[in-house]
């Protein structure tokens, strides 16, 4: 069950950086743990993200998600991958719609990391049990490009080239409504919806996040776009393709349509990925086609 703590004017935790105050709550977890806990929106206060140095004071409301379920033993599992792209250090592959990427609860099993466990010997450790060799992560029911590492020394790679945005993203998402522009950007942040924790809003308080988009198609009621990460918050194309009235296709979170042209999630494909190879340091670019289902719907449209 979720758990909720309001800190009154002798409350223990009062004065108490909220993740050492997580450690003593939740002891069972190391501090750095909840403090990845915190930063990805499973611990609020007052219904907001804050750091994981937050300082608690008099009237604070603590919200804890239930992640403390255990996840047993990952074990392999002999699941085809389409690989794009592997050698000693990364491997590149193309997901399908569908698949959870690592375990969580209600997703103890099928989830890319299974795979991934069956297919390599060796997979980065810095992520934990959990997400071995995982530098960023898609969404279930998006399909696409999605880079692993084999050593902790590519991850790090990695995961730098995130955060300086040298490694680009780039998807393509079936919306609804006729985008006038032809190209535009979307800057607005990001945090958790107020309303439904499960999903992200624009929020005032949120983390700065930017989309660069392109028109490729129109049709009558539809647009085809090509979409670029500048920032990689949760959901954030989903999001920010609501905040400007053209949700994508078929998104069950986010659009809230009578009738879909896709039943299993939404139309959003990471279709493009360039990155610095971790260790000759050249540049790799990968593609992906768009699944059958994706491109059956654009040829529908297009008659």
């Amino acid at each position: 069950m979720n758990q909720q703590i309001i800190i009154t004017k002798d409350h223990p935790l009062k004065g108490m950086r909220l993740d050492k105050a997580m450690v003593l709550t939740l002891p069972e977890f190391t501090r750095s743990h909840l403090a990845r806990r915190i930063e990805q929106g499973l611990i609020l206060v007052n219904e907001m993200i804050v750091k994981p140095s937050h300082s608690l004071s008099f009237g604070d409301v603590i919200d804890i998600e239930n992640f403390t379920q255990e996840i047993g033993p990952l074990a392999p599992e002999n699941i085809p991958l389409d690989i794009i792209y592997e050698d000693e250090d990364i491997v590149v592959i193309n997901k399908k719609q569908g698949m959870v990427v690592h375990p969580s609860n209600g997703h103890q099993v099928g989830t890319l990391v299974h795979a991934l466990l069956y297919h390599c010997k060796d997979l980065s450790g810095i992520n934990g049990e959990i997400r071995p060799g995982i530098v960023h992560r898609i969404d279930k029911d998006t399909s696409g490009l999605i880079v692993v590492a084999k050593n902790d020394a590519a991850h790090v790679f990695l995961a730098e080239q995130l955060v300086d945005h040298s490694l680009a993203r780039t998807y393509l998402a079936l919306v609804n409504g006729v985008v006038r522009e032809n190209k535009g950007k979307v800057i607005a942040p990001i945090g958790r919806n107020p309303d439904d924790r499960l999903a992200m809003d624009v929020v005032k308080d949120g983390k700065e996040a930017t989309t660069l988009f392109t028109v490729l198609e129109r049709f009558e009621e539809h647009s085809l776009l090509s979409c670029q990460l500048y920032t990689g918050r949760t959901h954030q194309i989903r999001v920010h393709m609501k905040y400007i009235h053209h949700p994508i296709e078929s998104d069950p979170v986010y659009n809230k349509q009578k009738h879909r042209l896709h039943d299993q999630g939404q139309l959003l494909h990471a279709k493009g990925l360039t990155l610095v190879h971790p260790k000759t340091k050249a540049v790799m670019e990968f593609s992906a086609p768009l699944p059958d289902y994706f491109e059956a719907i654009l040829n529908k449209l297009r008659r």
